[in-house]
């Protein structure tokens, strides 16, 4: 959601790129492969796809793409709106073994905003990672991964400060390790996840605005069990239980006065499900439960509810592909006041091959945030469309527009404001 407009027009660009570089871990014997449908941004586009350059054992794809976007309303205000003209470089390189058996792959990006009229929001992203795969028999296999980045909060996000005179600038370190066994019908997943979040204070109207009440850290264990009732249908059952510690506690207002309150809390989801791939018409995985995140500091209570995670592709016609996302989770709020809240998500998208190079997509998503220890709940809304044009292997041109709102409300609501986003794309690849 914070991402819409970027991830509706430059995620549909040069399709051809991603399928030709993707891998299978998965035999297409399994009775878990759910290969028996092909999307829209699947499908290789034979005489489109990146070559790439060999080196070794190895597969490198060089690619940049320069964006120009029109933004109505840079800083997210209710009132007072500023346009500005913004030019983004991103470039990226991917690496990836090409191994009959084991799997390893690298990748750097980096996005370099440039603002015409206002600098002082320019920033610099990156990110470099690297994930593997060992296979350890038949198909169970051991995999795990790092990423390091350096990352800036869009303005549209809920724990930007108004008040800020600049971005949020923050570093988040994550890693993976896990393993799968599959035997027959049954199939066992285990998998650990850390990740490390570290913001930089900013300056403000009035001073310095500290972060460092954001600074944290967070444990994930969870595990999957699945049981093919067929080739193309899976049950299974899922859990997983985590920590998110805080370097420092948060400055919260009661009845009594300021205080500072711990952020720490445990958490756990509980959830069965589906995963499915049927007939020519349809393929997901969807999953309901129960989900509790207990904070330490009984100034805060308990988020807790029904627990929503899901992916359903429909193929009303080998040209058209609709896919529909679902997720309701506890996140970590940056919003004072508050240690976390519940976001529900709702996603629909439509990709249409329109020519065997040119691609349609349309996208609308609608989300609810609900805030614990504070009065307030957002409502967001976006939608956009893009048009994704394959000049050549080489070559990609993209057009597409956003829009994009808040409704907030309650005694601590923020601000209520729209956006409206007009990018075009030029795509070098190799």
């Amino acid at each position: 959601m914070k991402q819409a407009f970027l991830s509706t027009v430059a995620g549909a660009v040069l399709l051809a790129a991603g399928a030709a570089q993707a891998q299978t871990e998965v035999d297409v014997q399994s009775n878990f492969a759910r290969d028996r449908n092909v999307s829209v941004r699947e499908r290789p586009k034979e005489g489109y796809e990146a070559i790439g350059k060999r080196v070794g054992a190895f597969m490198v794809y060089p690619r940049i793409a320069i964006d120009l976007e029109q933004n109505d309303n840079v800083f997210a205000r209710e009132t007072n709106e500023q346009e500005d003209l913004i030019v983004r470089y991103r470039p990226e390189i991917n690496i990836e073994s090409g191994w009959s058996r084991h799997a390893l792959a690298a990748y750097a990006r980096a996005s370099i905003n440039r603002f015409q009229d206002f600098e002082e929001e320019n920033t610099e992203d990156y990110i470099f990672g690297a994930r593997g795969r060992i296979d350890v028999v038949g198909r169970s296999f051991l995999f795990g991964g790092v990423e390091v980045a350096q990352m800036t909060e869009p303005r549209t996000n809920a724990g930007v400060s108004q008040f800020s005179d600049e971005p949020v600038r923050y570093d988040v370190t994550t890693a993976n390790l896990g393993g799968t066994h599959e035997l027959n019908r049954l199939r066992l997943t285990g998998r650990y996840d850390l990740q490390t979040y570290d913001f930089e204070d900013v300056s403000g109207g009035l001073g310095l605005i500290d972060q460092d009440d954001r600074d944290r850290t967070q444990h994930v264990l969870s595990g999957k069990a699945e049981y093919a009732v067929s080739p193309a249908l899976a049950v299974f059952g899922f859990a997983a239980a985590n920590t998110r510690e805080y370097d420092e506690p948060t400055p919260v207002v009661t009845s009594g006065g300021p205080v500072l309150a711990e952020r720490d809390s445990q958490g756990y989801e509980v959830a069965a499900g589906a995963n499915f791939d049927i007939t020519n018409l349809s393929r997901g995985e969807i999953q309901v439960g129960y989900l509790s995140q207990e904070y330490d500091d009984p100034i805060f209570g308990e988020i807790s509810g029904l627990a929503v995670l899901g992916q359903l592709e429909w193929f009303p016609t080998q040209l058209t592909t609709v896919t529909f996302r679902a997720r309701r989770a506890v996140e970590d709020s940056g919003v004072p006041g508050s240690p976390g809240y519940l976001a529900s998500t709702f996603r629909a998208q439509v990709d249409h091959e329109l020519l065997r190079n040119l691609i349609l997509t349309a996208d609308v998503t609608f989300g609810q945030d609900e805030f614990e220890g504070i009065e307030r709940d957002d409502e967001r809304f976006a939608a956009g469309f893009s048009a994704t044009y394959l000049m050549n292997r080489h070559v990609g041109l993209s057009l597409g527009y956003a829009h994009y709102t808040q409704d907030s409300s309650g005694a601590d609501r923020g601000p209520n404001f729209a956006v409206n986003r007009v990018l075009a794309s030029l795509i070098l690849q190799y």
